[in-house]
């Protein structure tokens, strides 16, 4: 080995040596970044099935991930059952009471007209107020007793994961919102460190070129950069679970070491996003077990009828006919029902504070195992990460060959 000619070589081509560990660094930062945006875009698959084309790991899995996530939320975050009963059926009353007036108001004279016109166009005015005053009085108690049920029972009209599920995957860029944003630090973490790795594996590729000459060591090393780097930001992030230290250096996982800042990101997703009072509403109005909803309104609105009319029932079948008398019960439910959504809009508000679901989530977050508390965001990363580390290392590959050639031309 002839010292004086490296050294000479060096002292020639020392613009070319010094640039060798700042383009590792660059394929180090490139590489990441990559794999960042290949993570999350494109949203809907691009390119020719099955031959050739690429979708965001996280779209590709929406399903796979909302389940986990919804996993990790309903098994150790959210109770539902918990959950509503904070919910005061009182108070909901409270807050529902002019649009619920409203309501009962139109429901009976649309019934009314509806089925019995001529009845209906026959009694006078105070006749008809008196009739729509009875309904409406009874209309509180009907409202409180039914969400007394529903809340002892919230399983039975709500299908919380089906919710949370559906959801995700209708809103793919939901998905990928809530590991972007509650991973933002590691995320440039991960594209940070491919600077530092690569810089440092860049003086070992550059020692080794000024010794051989060998054009195989440029690729080589690229690919090894790209590979190591990414394979090594990817464990930081998760390792160790527990602090370690030695001396006077102390280190830990760096998403393990922001539990209290994840906790509180992650709990404001899910409570603005998620499990919201709105995406609840939609669920119970048209999910899976919307039905049992549907039969406990008709249920309580028929038994009201039957009440208000208990007296004069016999009388009131005989006028209006028997099938007529069960055909307008039937209708008046599936008014109530009709009416339902924007009427329980009106209680959003009141729902959202008192359910509270963001500040029990950080709550529950935080009384998490450090393995429960890493599969927040490690599905995102586990199953398909060697992609993610196989791309690294081809790029780095190819910008590795790409240095050969200028080396030498």
């Amino acid at each position: 080995m002839d010292f004086h000619a490296i050294l000479e070589d060096l002292a020639d081509n020392w613009q070319i040596y010094a640039a060798i560990p700042f383009v590792a660094a660059l394929i180090g930062y490139v590489t990441k970044r990559v794999a960042i945006e290949m993570m999350f875009r494109p949203l809907e698959f691009v390119g020719v099935r099955p031959f050739l084309g690429w979708q965001g790991v996280i779209p590709a899995n929406a399903r796979r991930m909302a389940t986990t996530a919804v996993d990790l939320l309903t098994k150790h975050l959210v109770d539902p059952q918990e959950i509503f009963a904070r919910l005061d059926p009182d108070e909901l009353v409270r807050e529902l009471e002019q649009p619920l007036l409203r309501a009962v108001e139109e429901i009976t004279r649309e019934v009314m007209e509806q089925h019995q016109p001529r009845l209906w166009e026959m009694l006078p005015a105070q006749g008809q107020r008196m009739l729509i005053n009875r309904v409406r009085a009874q209309a509180p108690q009907v409202v409180a007793r039914l969400m007394r049920e529903l809340s002892n029972n919230i399983d039975e009209v709500l299908d919380v994961n089906d919710m949370l599920i559906t959801s995700m995957v209708r809103d793919k860029d939901l998905t990928c919102r809530l590991i972007k944003e509650v991973a933002q630090p590691e995320l440039k973490f991960i594209a940070r460190s491919g600077i530092w790795f690569g810089f440092a594996i860049g003086l070992i590729q550059l020692v080794a070129w000024a010794l051989t000459k060998e054009p195989l060591i440029m690729p080589i090393f690229g690919f090894i950069t790209g590979f190591v780097t990414d394979w090594l930001a990817l464990k930081m992030i998760f390792y160790p679970r527990e602090p370690k230290g030695f001396l006077f250096f102390r280190w830990q996982g760096l998403f393990q070491k922001r539990r209290k800042q994840v906790a509180l990101d992650y709990g404001g997703l899910i409570a603005d996003e998620v499990l919201t009072v709105r995406n609840v509403m939609e669920a119970v109005l048209t999910g899976p077990k919307s039905d049992r909803l549907f039969a406990l309104i008709q249920r309580e609105v028929q038994r009201t009828i039957d009440t208000q009319t208990s007296v004069a029932k016999p009388i009131v079948a005989f006028a209006v006919g028997g099938r007529e008398f069960q055909e307008l019960k039937r209708s008046a439910a599936a008014k109530a029902i009709e009416y339902l959504p924007q009427t329980v809009e009106h209680v959003e508000d009141y729902a959202t504070d008192a359910l509270d679901v963001r500040n029990t989530i950080v709550e529950k977050m935080q009384q998490l195992t450090p393995i429960e508390f890493e599969g927040i965001l490690r599905p995102a990363f586990k199953q398909d990460e060697w992609k993610l580390i196989a791309v690294g290392a081809v790029i780095g590959g190819l910008v590795g060959e790409l240095q050969v050639l200028l080396f030498l031309h």
